[in-house]
């Protein structure tokens, strides 16, 4: 069975829930949802991102089937590929 695609709004979590749900896996990256750019949780870039702006994901494969492009701080190699045309959206 495929589970849904959800990314999840930090501005409508605690932080209590969120350091819950990345301790369980359930949160592994981090987005901007304006930017349309994915990365890792420890991203100098991400965070320093707004709160109600940063979104998350449970793994990769969500950030992109929502149409978001690798980080080009943390995520170098990815974010190279998709540069050059790589990694489809």
């Amino acid at each position: 069975m495929m589970r849904s695609v959800e990314m999840l709004h930090h501005a409508d979590l605690g932080d209590n829930e969120v350091r819950s749900k990345i301790k369980s896996g359930e949160i592994q990256f981090g987005g901007n949802r304006k930017l349309k750019i994915y990365g890792i949780l420890k991203c100098k870039s991400g965070k320093r991102m707004k709160r109600g702006n940063r979104i998350f994901f449970n793994s990769e494969n969500e950030a992109i089937v929502m149409g978001y492009r690798p980080c080009g701080h943390c995520m170098q190699g990815l974010y190279k590929k998709w540069k050059d045309g790589f990694v489809q959206q």
